[in-house]
């Protein structure tokens, strides 16, 4: 084709208002130009899942390498769990409204819920005793090698980050984004509290330093990471290691373990993963005879 008969090609003509400094301020405040490790909303894509659960495997792990913590005894239970005074405290105020409105629903229903929970604070001793035996174990409070892990909250896990707090230890905590927002207790060391967005790499982080599980009364939350855990060990998917339930009465009623076994749903000598404690003192003591007499020490 001759030139007479190239098809007539248009040029777009420039703009006679073009500014360029107002176009590279454009460019430099744009979605495309900002960093990639700075843009949330990319970093929130579905396709940065993998990312993201690195970062949740490696933020915590970081931190436990600098502040030399290499065990961890975990701590589960109830959010609900409150300190003895604070039960009686909330008790002497349902009686006394109560008293004045004996007829009504609501008042009695706080009544029922504050005697539960003066009936069931005695948990939150323990673990705060607990708490503070951990916090001392090894060399003292300055010794990081064995470190209290919680999920952060309130109740139980408020407790023995408490217990560490107050004889000057480290402890952990380890939160979860939820739809109705879980605040840190104010006991977790501020470097060793973490929140996740995934359950799976919390779940990983409590279970992949511990030593020992130490579960006390709880709902779903805490059933749900007593027996994954128990499913690790039983699959051999982790080491042994010492789980104890606190509270005999409460587990026995809530679970019938037993049954699970004459059922031939597991193996009597599943029942054998676990052992039931009732106070701070024997659940250490539990803890230390299991690596005892395994010839091994608590700290490896």
């Amino acid at each position: 084709m001759s030139n007479d008969q190239q098809p007539n090609r248009s040029h777009p003509q420039a703009d006679p208002h073009f500014d360029p400094e107002q176009a590279r301020e454009q460019i430099v405040n744009g979605e495309s130009h900002r960093r990639a490790d700075r843009d949330l909303e990319f970093l929130n894509l579905p396709e940065l899942r993998p990312v993201r659960l690195q970062l949740e495997y490696l933020k915590p792990e970081l931190a436990f390498e600098k502040l030399g913590i290499s065990t961890t005894i975990v701590v589960f239970g109830s959010s609900t769990l409150i300190d003895p005074e604070d039960a009686q405290q909330q008790l002497e105020e349902a009686e006394r409204a109560f008293r004045n409105a004996p007829e009504d629903e609501a008042a009695n229903e706080r009544l029922q819920r504050a005697h539960s929970a003066l009936a069931k604070s005695h948990y939150y001793a323990i673990a705060r005793e607990l708490g503070r035996r951990i916090g001392l174990h090894g060399e003292g409070p300055h010794d990081n090698r064995l470190v209290v892990v919680t999920g952060g909250g309130p109740g139980a896990m408020e407790a023995a980050n408490r217990g560490a707090h107050e004889v000057g230890a480290v402890s952990v905590g380890l939160n979860i984004t939820l739809p109705s927002e879980q605040q840190p207790n104010p006991y977790v060391t501020p470097e060793l509290s973490f929140q996740f967005r995934y359950f799976a790499l919390r779940k990983l982080h409590f279970v992949m330093r511990a030593r020992a599980l130490v579960t006390f009364p709880g709902g779903f939350g805490t059933l749900d990471e007593l027996f994954e855990t128990l499913c690790l060990v039983q699959t051999g998917k982790r080491e042994p290691l010492p789980v104890i339930l606190v509270g005999a009465d409460y587990w026995k009623s809530v679970i019938d373990f037993d049954y699970l076994c004459n059922e031939h749903m597991i193996k009597e000598e599943h029942l054998k993963l676990f052992e039931y404690a009732e106070s701070a003192e024997e659940i250490m003591s539990l803890i230390e005879c299991w690596y005892t007499d395994r010839g091994r020490s608590l700290l490896e």
